[in-house]
């Protein structure tokens, strides 16, 4: 399904759980979401994330008092290959009020997705069932990005 998506969306939003999977690296999630910035960085499409995104990865070794990782996570989040990190603005803060305003998303999903809408990104990846596809942006869910079969759900 990997390379079918990346087909089909040249650009892709990524949400923090498919980071969070990968960073924690135990559980089967982790190789798929591996796959997907694999595929980024060999070019084959480009990957945009909201700074959130890099927050919420880091808080799990911030609650735990882990400076060193809280850095560490932000290093590696920050130098992804061909993933663009991108700072939350004005223009960006009115997209996810509109956003959240239409639905029950949390201003934190609403800025994801509008972080990836305004970047360009025709499709968004996350594992939260919450999130719905909204106006130019189809949401697929990482566990149903099976690498192995090479199609959804089979």
């Amino acid at each position: 399904m990997i390379p079918a998506l990346l087909g089909r969306h040249q650009r892709i939003g990524i949400d923090s759980n498919v980071l969070i999977y990968l960073m924690e690296g135990s559980s089967p999630l982790a190789d798929t979401a591996g796959a997907l910035l694999d595929a980024l960085a060999a070019g084959e499409a480009t990957g945009v994330l909201s700074a959130l995104a890099v927050a919420e990865v880091a808080t799990g070794p911030a609650r735990a008092g882990d400076a060193a990782m809280v850095q560490r996570y932000a290093n590696e989040l920050t130098s992804l290959e061909n993933v663009e990190v991108v700072a939350t603005g004005a223009e960006m803060a009115v997209e996810a009020a509109l956003i959240r305003g239409s639905g029950p998303l949390t201003l934190a999903d609403a800025t994801h997705l509008a972080t990836a809408r305004l970047a360009g990104a025709t499709a968004f990846v996350t594992n939260d069932r919450r999130i719905r596809s909204i106006a130019r942006l189809e949401i697929l869910y990482l566990d149903e990005l099976d690498v192995a079969k090479g199609s959804p759900g089979q």
